[in-house]
């Protein structure tokens, strides 16, 4: 997958949170306990609201193309990487992952895992959009920190 416009990492992002509303909705229907059903739901709405913001940050991106250092091989290689590595996207759809996550541990930690690829590539996501885009990037990544401290925390509960 080579990113030539700002567009289509931005479509990348949507396609990051459907994935994380799939498993968060599937891990919540099996959740044992009341804490855990709730923490994960609220985290499917979560990926919902994120959804809306990058389609409607694509739909404003348009054509605008990407950063000239972006159209490195390494670079694109690099992008490329980040979206086949990530949790949800390597090994499997969100339905298996949940699926193999037989426990409230194993389910937080392939959430961290998905929290945490999504983190970064948000973080490299924030410098391929306008100045202008740049705030509303850094808002999401604030809330992916947050969300892996509830997580972590529900394991500590």
């Amino acid at each position: 997958m080579k990113f030539f416009k700002a567009n289509e990492v931005a479509q990348a992002a949507v396609e990051i949170e459907r994935k994380g509303q799939a498993f968060y909705r599937n891990v919540a229907k099996a959740a044992q306990s009341d804490a855990a059903r709730e923490l994960f739901t609220f985290m499917a709405g979560e990926e919902s609201k994120h959804e809306v913001v990058f389609q409607a940050l694509k739909d404003r991106l348009g054509d605008i193309e990407m950063p000239a250092y972006s159209n490195a091989d390494e670079y694109q290689d690099y992008l490329e990487a980040l979206i086949e590595s990530h949790a949800l996207f390597n090994g499997g759809v969100a339905e298996k992952l949940a699926a193999e996550a037989s426990d409230l541990k194993s389910a937080v930690d392939i959430a961290l895992a998905f929290e945490k690829d999504t983190l970064l590539f948000f973080m490299e996501m924030k410098e391929l959009v306008p100045d202008s885009e740049k705030p509303l990037v850094q808002q999401c990544i604030e809330e992916e920190r947050s969300h892996m401290r509830m997580l972590r925390g529900l394991l500590k509960a």
